[in-house]
């Protein structure tokens, strides 16, 4: 039987095509992306993203018991860097989106900044979902946000600053 090895490159190149948008499997996360990132497999950031979707989310969960660890590196949307919105958000255009899902974790340290609405949200139902050490900050609403419905969350060790504007007051956590 013969082995075959494939180059550390090769594979880090193959995982950083899965970034143009679609499902990703345990993916290694960087650079930009230009469409919904949908994760269904414990996934981490290797590096900072800059996230050029508009109008829908930058990540989302499609599986339960999923874990995103941020390991020091920032997300950053389109919205502008003082003001975080310029005045009005855009409709669904969230840094990190849990919608319906269970026991989902986001690691951090690492900063979500810069979105046109939420930089995390929480909704539709989700439960036992566990955010910690993330800063979020200069995002057009809230910083990290959990919606009715959604229970049994834990938020722990965040960090949110300079969020909200003045027709999106709700601001922090």
């Amino acid at each position: 039987m013969r082995s075959l090895r494939v180059p550390i490159a090769t594979m880090v190149f193959g995982a950083s095509l899965v970034l143009m948008g679609g499902t990703a499997s345990a993916v290694d996360i960087s650079g930009t992306i230009s469409s919904t990132l949908t994760i269904t497999e414990d996934s981490q950031l290797v590096g900072n993203v800059t996230c050029t979707v508009t109008g829908a989310a930058c990540i989302t969960f499609a599986a339960s018991g999923v874990t995103l660890k941020l390991n020091g590196f920032s997300m950053t949307g389109q919205a502008d860097p003082v003001t975080g919105c310029s005045g009005s958000g855009t409709a669904g255009e969230h840094g990190i989106l849990i919608n319906g899902q269970r026991g989902v974790v986001i690691r951090g340290p690492g900063v979500v900044q810069r979105f046109r609405n939420q930089g995390i949200i929480i909704s539709g139902g989700s439960s036992r979902v566990l955010v910690t050490q993330v800063t979020a900050s200069t995002n057009c609403a809230s910083g990290l946000w959990v919606g009715n419905g959604s229970s049994d969350n834990e938020l722990e060790a965040n960090i949110s600053v300079r969020n909200g504007s003045a027709t999106a007051a709700c601001g922090g956590i």
